[in-house]
């Protein structure tokens, strides 16, 4: 199986292999620059040399960019311009150094009060017929989803056919928050270079129980539904320090949190699941990040 964690590059890309390696690990997540800065990937032929020979060295493969923290796609000013550009650049380089591509947090519609379900329940992303809200935000909101179509167009449009667009479900009500809002991106989008990433302390925080073998199932059989199981690329597998369908989305190590010990163990034997990635991005028990016994907790549960 593919059990790894997301790494630090501090020092140069070769060594988060070196890291990953370390403890226990077969594939790997990395920044492709400071999560926190808008700083532009950048490598020459001897830098992506270098990391493809070590990746093959080592065994360690797949590997995935996590995009910048700042990215925000349904920004229609500066920063959603820069977040373009950030993709572009990440994108392009992803395929020099042998990476499958970048895991990306759209962003969220800014401006609008926390307390409003823009989207209810079996409604459109796309045609938000909401009565209750005042025609001026369902404007503005139309506004937003269409420049968060433009930027993933372009982006796509200017980056190689072999680089993944990978989109992670998100947390504290940003955008893919749920199945029906990726399925409609997806939709939209219609790029089979368009994947998911699930991250299982998201799916806890949105209210999604994997409890069971049969919730897991109808799960999995929605997820086909709505997207298709041959979009789903990975798994983050992460503990969470907030209760079920809190809306919040803090990790925690694997067993010190809220979620049941039980989900991971169905996550990592499902029959439908054991042939991908499943990347940590914990804490650490010393609070240095993923770590071998996040890793080695995960392994025990393996059948």
């Amino acid at each position: 199986m593919k059990i790894g964690a997301h790494q630090s590059i501090v020092g140069n890309y070769s060594q988060a292999l070196e890291r990953i390696k370390n403890i226990g690990g077969n594939c790997l997540q990395i920044f492709s620059s400071s999560p926190r800065s808008w700083n532009f990937t950048k490598v020459d032929e001897v830098q992506a040399t270098q990391f493809r020979n070590k990746k093959s060295e080592l065994n360690i493969n797949p590997i995935y960019f996590h995009s910048s923290y700042l990215i925000n796609l349904a920004n229609e000013e500066k920063i959603g311009n820069l977040s373009k550009l950030s993709l572009i650049s990440e994108l392009s380089v992803a395929p020099k150094l042998g990476i499958k591509g970048s895991i990306i947090h759209l962003g969220s519609f800014k401006n609008f009060d926390k307390g409003t379900n823009i989207l209810e329940p079996g409604r459109s992303l796309f045609n938000p017929k909401l009565t209750k809200l005042r025609d001026r935000v369902i404007l503005s909101m139309n506004k937003k989803i269409s420049v968060l179509m433009k930027h993933i167009f372009e982006i796509l449009e200017k980056t190689p056919q072999d680089s993944l667009f990978i989109i992670e479900n998100a947390g504290n009500n940003k955008i893919g928050k749920n199945l029906d809002e990726i399925a409609e991106i997806i939709k939209q989008v219609n790029n089979p270079r368009v994947r998911v990433c699930l991250d299982t302390c998201h799916l806890h925080s949105a209210g999604y129980d994997l409890t069971t073998s049969e919730k897991l199932n109808k799960f999995l059989n929605e997820f086909d539904k709505l997207i298709g199981l041959q979009r789903l690329e990975l798994f983050h597998i992460n503990d969470s320090r907030d209760p079920f369908n809190s809306g919040r989305d803090r990790h925690q190590n694997i067993g010190e949190g809220t979620i049941n010990m039980e989900v991971f163990r169905l996550l990592l034997n499902h029959p439908k699941l054991k042939h991908l990635p499943f990347i940590v991005e914990t804490p650490g028990f010393k609070y240095q990040g993923p770590d071998k016994k996040n890793l080695d907790i995960l392994k025990s549960l393996i059948r």
